[in-house]
């Protein structure tokens, strides 16, 4: 199925009180972090049961069974539901005796919402379709908070029959789901969202780096960037936290970072000249240097301290 730009707008689905479950399911979750927990409750308050698998047995409030492999986790399932940070987890989650893809039987449901390359998204697809599985990757757009909210949007890769069949669970993580196109197509828009997402902090740290070194009062100067236009909601949540020096993790640095290099190497692929993206990337690489598991915004931070002669 080819999905036009027109048909893809269209098919953005707002959530309108909507989140239920048409029989009782028990959703399997590889991948239990801040993210997958906070989708995780939002379906539990939906009705729907909750088993899990992390490499560490732990996550979320501790009231969600945890089981010993992903492949438990998926006999366990109606629904598997992924969360993984990167291409190498992906792998070991889905992957060999363990893996979710060995418990998983024909037409069971994948949903991937990790954010991850295109070539690892096509070859979930590829060794979903060998054994029958209907595999879906779903990225999500948002931070922690929208994932408590049940705010997050949904972006959707696959035909129409299956996005029908993952709607109810979409509709209960998130307030829309965008049908971007055929499978692998959810994947590459994440990529796309996520480049603009850090090229625009990357501009507001730069800029913010300019006003204090040319002398502008700092608490003048954040407020200021709080009011205008120009400057993006997500972006003025991550200006308001950094006047405070607070770079607790929505979105960690860690994870900002690879998905800058995912993008970098995706449009290298395709002959697509990035430069934007390519300083960007390097700003983050020193960001996760600095501040790892702090939010991406910490970049902010590390500009200002350059700036004041004290990095």
């Amino acid at each position: 199925m080819r999905t036009s730009a027109v048909s893809a707008i269209v098919a953005a689905r707002k959530m309108t009180g909507t989140c239920r479950m048409t029989t009782q399911q028990t959703i399997g979750f590889i991948g239990f972090g801040a993210m997958a927990s906070r989708m995780g409750d939002n379906l539990k308050k939906a009705g729907y049961a909750l088993v899990a698998y992390t490499p560490s047995g732990k996550g979320g409030d501790g009231s969600t069974p945890f089981l010993p492999s992903p492949a438990d986790v998926a006999k366990k399932a109606d629904i598997v539901l992924v969360c993984v940070p990167d291409d190498e987890a992906l792998a070991a989650a889905m992957y060999g005796e363990n893996g979710a893809l060995a418990g998983m039987h024909e037409n069971q449901l994948l949903l991937n919402t990790s954010s991850v390359s295109p070539e690892a998204t096509d070859a979930l697809q590829k060794a979903g379709e060998e054994k029958g599985i209907s595999v879906i990757d779903c990225p999500v757009s948002g931070s922690t908070p929208e994932a408590e909210a049940g705010a997050l949007v949904v972006l959707a890769g696959g035909d129409d029959a299956l996005i029908a069949r993952a709607q109810p669970v979409f509709d209960c993580i998130g307030k829309t789901t965008v049908h971007a196109g055929p499978s692998g197509s959810g994947a590459r828009l994440k990529l796309v969202i996520n480049g603009i997402m850090g090229a625009g902090l990357a501009a507001v740290a730069e800029t913010i780096a300019y006003g204090l070194a040319a002398g502008l009062d700092r608490s003048m100067l954040f407020d200021a960037l709080g009011e205008v236009a120009v400057i993006s909601p997500h972006h003025k949540r991550k200006i308001r936290a950094a006047k405070d020096g607070d770079f607790t993790p929505q979105f960690p640095t860690r994870l900002m970072q690879k998905d800058m290099r995912l993008l970098l190497d995706a449009g290298a692929r395709l002959a697509v000249p990035m430069p934007t993206m390519a300083a960007t990337t390097q700003q983050l690489s020193l960001t996760r240097r600095a501040a790892a598991n702090e939010d991406y915004s910490a970049l902010i931070g590390v500009m200002e301290h350059i700036v004041a002669n004290d990095a």
